[in-house]
């Protein structure tokens, strides 16, 4: 494509301290946006779908939970709902219940990813606060797909995680308060609010393994090894082996199943299974502990002098055990909260 060029296809992905900057957004748009505009913001799988109604309200754009299979329409928002990956394929809108990706379903890649290829120089994608760097990778391939990126001010942004990510993968990101991106996306979905900018042609080369990501996702291709090398790691979801398959400096980590982690989200996943199996080995302790207790009370009972004896010292080197744990357990959480600030 060249000459001028309406980016109809916006999508937006957003994480903690989000729903703020959504619904300034939202705010900001006008009904009658000649643009079709698919949200994800990271919510837990049982999170509810509140947030499509709190955007309906927010401002005149029509905001709803996203339907599979449904047809893409100018004027509308779509939302992504608890525990599914929003994507676009073929002018529809497709959720899916795949891998999630830097520990998210929904998440901000596939969205991204899907919308590049779908719609190549059309494409808008917006990133707002959040932690961590979900999204960073899925603009990375808007823009080499033709598309444009705007991010939300860091300094702007109550978390500027992801942000900061999305800045460091691109090579010209417009970055702007959310008042501004608004207004972005007017302009550059057509309405007369500007003369629309002239778009390049450009010279695209396909990225192959973000296709077969997206394809898992849509169902239209099967799990396969991934074109990587093994790395050693292992999934902190699954437990499956990990082979990097990104480009440094930005390595992608993936396993059999399609579980996908930046390297910033896999150190956050591998902290949270860290401190999973810690509470799991704490709690395995003190259950021994309550054990060793009863039957040194029997022990006791009986007059076995020596069993009781035994027993003490057994409970003494689990206590000390215990106590070691829970030191590790406090540090590792102390780690996790590092990798979110980051």
């Amino acid at each position: 494509m060249s000459g001028f060029s309406r980016r109809d296809l916006v999508v937006v992905a957003a994480s903690a301290g989000g729903v703020e900057s959504l619904r300034a957004l939202m705010a900001a748009l006008p009904g009658d946006l000649p643009a079709s505009l698919l949200l994800v913001l990271h919510i837990p799988p049982r999170g509810g779908s509140a947030l499509a109604g709190i955007l309906d309200r927010a401002g005149p754009l029509k905001a709803a939970p996203a339907v599979d299979g449904e047809p893409l329409r100018h004027g509308r928002v779509y939302v992504a709902p608890p525990d599914h990956h929003l994507l676009v394929h073929d002018a529809t809108v497709r959720l899916s219940r795949g891998p999630r990706h830097n520990g998210h379903r929904p998440a901000a890649d596939p969205l991204f990813m899907s919308a590049a290829i779908e719609g190549g120089p059309r494409t808008l994608a917006v990133v707002l606060s959040g932690m961590l760097d979900d999204g960073s990778r899925g603009c990375a391939l808007v823009e080499r797909y033709g598309g444009a990126v705007a991010v939300q001010d860091p300094e702007e942004s109550l978390f500027a995680g992801m942000p900061r990510a999305a800045l460091d993968a691109t090579r010209d990101p417009e970055v702007l308060p959310v008042a501004e991106i608004a207004r972005l996306i007017v302009r550059q979905s057509g309405m007369p609010a500007g003369e629309e900018e002239r778009v390049p042609d450009p010279q695209i080369e396909r990225d192959a393994q973000a296709e077969r990501e997206v394809s898992l996702f849509l169902r239209t291709g099967r799990p396969t090894t991934p074109a990587g090398d093994l790395t050693g790691f292992t999934c902190p979801e699954c437990n499956g082996p990990l082979y990097e398959t990104g480009i440094r400096p930005y390595p992608r980590y993936e396993c059999r199943v399609g579980h996908v982690w930046s390297a910033q989200t896999m150190a956050d996943g591998q902290a949270v299974a860290v401190e999973r199996a810690l509470w799991v080995a704490i709690l395995r302790l003190e259950e021994r502990l309550r054990v060793l207790d009863r039957l040194t009370r029997n022990s006791e009972r009986r007059g076995h002098t020596h069993s009781v004896q035994r027993f003490r010292d057994q409970a003494e080197e689990i206590g000390e055990a215990l106590e070691t744990m829970r030191m590790l357990q406090s540090r590792i959480g102390g780690f996790e909260d590092d990798l979110l600030s980051s």
